[in-house]
């Protein structure tokens, strides 16, 4: 009896979570962090405050794990994107190919409005960010295999390290994500990170 009860509270508790998970996430994309309160959080939720810091330290904590939680099945669906290809296909390609994925998931499925708001987050550096900038994020990762698999098939340089390139490609992404952010909506981000990425791989392919 005592573990059917235990059992039914952490039911309960992962109820509550994920009420106020949901909540926040609404009330953000919505009006951004700044102006969101913990109290219209938990109004929102139905739940109350306390059990809001039972979950939480604090606002950014929440803001924190729901970037966390939010990158990680982002970069799990790009994965799975890359793993759909077959193993002879060629990097430039493959490169080509999930840049388009990454605009289409800002563009569609982040939106501008949310896109402002990462940016606000990102530069104001109000709550960790480690989770979207910090390169040990799986999208470096398969970045790096992309490169290291052109340079294995002969079709990229190697005056460069794989690292160093990687780490261009993402600037590249996030430089004109933002350029995208002060230009919008005077600006198709898809077409100019494809022709950017052309420019790119042309530096990149062996002569």
């Amino acid at each position: 009896m005592k573990n059917l009860k235990l059992n039914n509270r952490q039911a309960k508790a992962i109820e509550t979570k994920a009420k106020i998970y949901d909540s926040a996430d609404q009330l953000f994309r919505t009006y951004g962090f700044d102006h969101v309160s913990v109290d219209s959080i938990v109004e929102k939720a139905g739940v109350s405050k306390g059990s809001f810091y039972v979950h939480f330290d604090s606002k950014n904590s929440l803001i924190s794990a729901l970037a966390t939680d939010f990158v990680a099945r982002l970069d799990l669906d790009y994965k799975s994107f890359l793993e759909s290809f077959p193993p002879n296909a060629m990097a430039s390609e493959i490169l080509l190919s999930i840049v388009g994925k990454i605009v289409d998931v800002l563009t569609l499925t982040i939106g501008y409005n949310s896109m402002k708001i990462i940016y606000e987050a990102l530069i104001t550096r109000t709550i960790n960010t480690d989770p979207i900038v910090g390169y040990d994020r799986e999208l470096y990762k398969m970045f790096n295999e992309i490169i290291k698999k052109g340079i294995d098939q002969q079709e990229f340089q190697t005056e460069m390290t794989i690292d160093t390139i990687t780490k261009h490609c993402i600037m590249a992404i996030r430089g004109i994500t933002y350029e995208w952010c002060i230009r919008y909506p005077d600006f198709d981000l898809k077409s100019e990170v494809l022709i950017h990425f052309k420019i790119l791989l042309n530096g990149l392919k062996k002569q």
